[in-house]
């Protein structure tokens, strides 16, 4: 069985002092948590197996990706980088793995225009290609597509883009199943009803989700605690668990989540 992956995530603004790492919840009320030159630095040194940089107001203000962060951050760390946001165009896409991402993130612009991560993934290989799929449960039953239970009510995951700032109607289930048709060679996974709760992972869509497609799907949203990633690896069936506040704050250590999986048989590199 292949490892499973512990992925610290920068969520990153720009402002007038410059590029601040981020964290709020359910996408909103956010409070600057350091700079993400100096944090990726210190995950690469804490044993993080990938790290994930994510320009979460780019799309929404139609500015491009900041490329020398990106630049400044890759020349830290040594475990593979993905860097999201803003990213909608092929030029976005090699701009980005020149500047020294091993994968991008496309959300936004996949939605828009699905035929980038096709092309994407034919020019620069599947490997790079990462659909990050935001969604919210979405209780109108009329419009569902793929039905799941959560708490004992049925419900359907709702694909949001922008941010969260915009649902779209799409199933995210679906829309998970054409992403790796088109040649997506992972999926980003965040549930919004868990972003910043740290209630643990939003494990009915993640399995769901796991359970229809092949490629990787690395879940994201609501990492409380070691305990939780051990349910999204094992009931939720993800491939890598992301998380932010916990780690920025440092109220778990990664090492200490490894060590833990470790002990409850999953395999993890230490």
């Amino acid at each position: 069985m292949l490892a499973k992956r512990i992925i610290p995530c920068l969520d990153v603004t720009l402002d007038e002092k410059g590029a601040t790492v981020v964290k709020g919840v359910h996408f909103v009320n956010l409070r600057e948590a350091g700079d993400p030159v100096e944090l990726a630095k210190r995950y690469n040194d804490e044993g993080a197996d990938e790290l994930v940089f994510l320009d979460i107001t780019a799309s929404a203000y139609g500015r491009e990706t900041m490329v020398d962060v990106v630049e400044k951050t890759a020349e830290q760390v040594f475990i593979p980088l993905t860097v999201g946001g803003g990213i909608k165009s092929l030029e976005d896409i090699n701009k980005m793995l020149s500047a020294g991402a091993d994968k991008v993130a496309i959300n936004t612009a996949a939605v828009k225009n699905p035929e980038i991560i096709r092309q994407g993934a034919e020019i620069f290989g599947s490997q790079c290609i990462v659909v990050a799929i935001d969604c919210r449960r979405n209780y109108d039953l009329s419009l569902a597509e793929n039905l799941i239970e959560v708490n004992g009510k049925k419900c359907w995951y709702e694909v949001v883009i922008y941010g969260g700032r915009k649902p779209v109607g799409i199933d995210a289930v679906s829309w998970a199943k054409r992403v790796e048709e088109l040649g997506a060679g992972e999926i980003l996974l965040t549930s919004m009803e868990r972003d910043g709760t740290k209630e643990g992972f939003d494990i009915p869509i993640t399995r769901r989700i796991a359970e229809e497609v092949s490629i990787p799907v690395i879940a994201s949203g609501g990492a409380g605690k070691k305990e939780h990633f051990y349910e999204g690896f094992v009931k939720g069936k993800a491939d890598a668990c992301l998380a932010a506040s916990i780690f920025h704050y440092r109220e778990v250590e990664i090492m200490e989540i490894k060590k833990y999986l470790r002990e409850m048989g999953v395999p993890v590199r230490i």
